[in-house]
């Protein structure tokens, strides 16, 4: 992310949570314009109602944000916190009190522990520097990832950066922010007219943002500007602001289809698309009421084709509002499928429903009453959003007493029944025994290797799968991130058949990912929950000894290696020493040279090499699927004959390749799971139904 000139974060923990960072520092060097969008709950936070009389402004120079604690429905007292803690700020900052003004997100209706920001202001202060990432994950409650986004613009001739970071998952309702929000730009534009641009970028954006219809006590979206870029100063309309506006404008719609992306427990975002309505306001009023519906939020969950809840929102909207449509005139889409033109259109449930288990979703309702559309985003409502709500205050609030001895606390299987717990205890325990000393090597890859709550519930389940006595190994992929690092220095990424192409220039920078930066990330997690683990390249020990590989059509693929030996007497020795191996899939020559190893291949050949009894591979897709459905049990000829086939393509083919060799050669069970599912390898091997596809020879 680009930093607009004279900007510097920083974020610690002050112990309002118990272990994480829950307070950031936004600071400008030079007082700035300021403006800010706040909430429409009449229930404001102390933190709002202290901002609100101040801004729009010209003298702001700190955001300062705590997470953990809302100080919201405090009375009097949470109004005195804030200006206690803006005292503080102002001595150390050397600013007036009048430069600053803050936020707070978590708990509500809990004093703020003023005394704890206090005694971390110096540490905070004295942390300031360029980078926004250290405040953009002090802000987060129930986040699973920071969220920030950058623009850079051209105003008569001067760079303009326009960066944000902000908060949201949770209590997010379409009403002004919704969220938490500081947008930092070294535009020079008047405090009056950012204020303009900024209530004009929510209508499109923030305003248009659901997870669960509950509006906070803590909606906020700063905008700081504070002229360092030299443009001529904006003030009211004309060709630069609007070049400002768009870019504002667009930099709001990313973050708000982020945190739709990461709604509390969500798996999947859903996307709304309104057309053919009198006015835009119409349009947005039924996407909204779309996309929170919980009808509809829950059908995507399941992956449910039950299309019909859609038209049902929008007629119940239309009519409690009066709006002028007419429902049954809709042409409704479900992921690019007609579903309904004037009456219900034939199509095919299986593959409607396969469409839908993808990580994004999006339907189309053209209601062929006016020129206007609109769109709207949201996520589906999870199981994971009942149980982190219901256990909100011990994930947000630091878990000690007054006594100042840890009471004992509740996990989430609290909020279960006794009947469930039981039935689930069981069904688990009849699987234990039969994992004793067997071996399972695990294909890490795809989203859940991004996402911070899915790379926690891998490991997770890695530890699970130790203290039942399964010896697991990890192979993990690192596609997307070696992508990415290429594209920042310049270097396009090919593919042939699911394969990269690997330039000698680029091996390096392959090499840097997998094993300087993924392997190290996976162990040392892995290590900080107890699990042994030990990182390893292909090249370690010899390993994985490879040759150059040659596609059936000569295709030169520089530095793409196949395995022609493993080293199982190294594999052996750590697996006796109840070591985690962790692979990264990069493997040597007798000729000296390094080789880029399609992971999937790797992964089967050590299943193979050291006798594994599982090879599972994580993926971004639900399974195999045959004509859009999910397979949930093939045997090795069934795959054989889909590989002949075109139900298989791309990366897919690669993989089921691997799975025929794996299973010809004496690996018995290949499971291929959906990644994006958390828990999902416990779910697979500990449940009857399973969430993926099992291959058997």
């Amino acid at each position: 992310m680009k930093i607009p000139q004279g900007y510097s974060f920083a974020g610690l923990n002050a112990g309002i949570k118990s272990d994480r960072k829950d307070l950031a520092l936004v600071y400008s060097a030079v007082p700035a314009s300021a403006a800010a969008c706040f909430t429409a709950n009449k229930a404001k936070a102390a933190p709002i109602l202290d901002a609100e009389r101040r801004l729009p402004s010209i003298q702001i120079q700190a955001v300062l944000i705590n997470s953990g604690n809302a100080n919201a429905l405090t009375g009097q007292s949470g109004i005195d916190d804030v200006e206690t803690v803006v005292r503080s700020l102002s001595f150390a900052l050397n600013v007036s009190t009048e430069a600053i003004v803050t936020a707070s997100t978590g708990v509500i209706g809990v004093k703020l522990p003023t005394e704890k920001i206090v005694a971390a202001i110096p540490a905070l202060v004295s942390q300031l520097g360029h980078d926004p990432e250290p405040a953009a994950r002090a802000i987060m409650t129930t986040d699973t990832r920071i969220k920030m986004a950058s623009r850079v613009i051209n105003l008569s001739g001067a760079e303009v950066i326009i960066s944000a970071i902000c908060k949201g998952s949770g209590m997010i309702a379409p009403s002004l922010a919704t969220m938490i929000a500081v947008v930092m730009t070294d535009c020079a534009i008047d405090p009056r007219t950012l204020h303009g641009a900024l209530q004009r970028a929510m209508v499109k954006s923030f305003n248009n943002l659901t997870v669960d219809n509950d509006m906070s006590t803590n909606d906020v979206v700063f905008a700081l500007a504070n002229g360092k870029a030299g443009n001529p100063t904006l003030i009211g309309p004309g060709k630069d602001y609007d070049v400002f506006f768009s870019a504002l404008q667009s930099l709001c719609e990313e973050l708000a289809k982020d945190i739709a992306a990461d709604g509390e427990g969500a798996t999947k975002m859903f996307t709304v698309k309104v057309l053919g309505v009198p006015s835009e306001s119409i349009g947005s009023d039924l996407a909204r009421a779309v996309a929170g519906s919980s009808l509809v939020k829950t059908a995507l969950f399941g992956a449910d084709p039950n299309w019909g809840r859609i038209l049902a929102t929008v007629g119940a909207r239309a009519g409690s509002q009066n709006f002028d449509i007419d429902p049954y005139l809709a042409q409704v889409s479900i992921q690019g499928l007609e579903i309904y033109h004037g009456g219900p259109v034939t199509h095919d449930s299986a593959i409607l429903k396969a469409r839908m288990r993808a990580h994004e979703v999006e339907t189309v309702i053209d209601l062929k009453s006016g020129p206007a559309s609109a769109t709207a985003w949201g996520c589906d409502l999870s199981y994971d959003y009942v149980k982190i709500n219901a256990d909100y205050t011990s994930l947000t609030a630091p878990r000690s007493s007054s006594s100042g001895v840890d009471p004992p606390t509740e996990g989430p299987l609290a909020t279960h029944s006794p009947s469930f717990k039981f039935s689930l205890l069981v069904e688990a325990l009849s699987y234990i025994s039969r994992f004793a000393e067997k071996r399972c090597v695990i294909k890490y890859g795809g989203a859940a290797m991004v996402k911070d709550s899915l790379k926690h519930s891998f490991c997770n389940d890695i530890n699970l799968l130790r203290s039942v006595g399964l010896q697991p190994i990890v192979v993990h992929g690192g596609g997307p991130e070696i992508t990415r690092t290429l594209e920042k220095l310049g270097n396009k990424t090919e593919f042939v058949d699911g394969i990269r192409i690997t330039h000698a220039s680029d091996l390096k920078v392959v090499e840097m990912v997998l094993t300087g930066a993924i392997n190290t990330e996976i162990v040392t997690l892995l290590n900080r929950e107890g699990a042994h683990a030990v990182g390893l390249s292909g090249k370690d020990g010899a390993l994985l000894r490879a040759k150059k590989y040659i596609p059936e059509n000569g295709r030169d693929l520089g530095q793409v290696g196949e395995i022609t030996s493993v080293n199982r007497e190294f594999l052996e020795m750590l697996l006796q020493k109840k070591y985690v191996p962790i692979i990264s899939p990069v493997g040597i020559g007798d000729d000296g040279q390094s080789y880029n190893i399609n992971a999937d291949q790797v992964a089967a050949e050590i299943a193979i090499a050291i006798g594994a009894s599982k090879l599972i591979y994580l993926t971004d897709v639900a399974g195999i699927l045959d004509g859009g459905e999910l397979v949930s049990c093939l045997t090795a000829k069934q795959l054989a004959a889909q590989l002949q086939g075109d139900n298989i393509r791309g990366g897919m083919r690669a993989k089921a390749q691997s799975i025929l060799k794996a299973l010809s050669s004496g690996v018995e069970r290949v499971h291929v799971i959906d990644g994006r599912t958390s828990h999902s390898v416990i779910a697979e091997l500990f449940t009857d139904r399973g969430v993926g596809t099992l291959i058997t020879a």
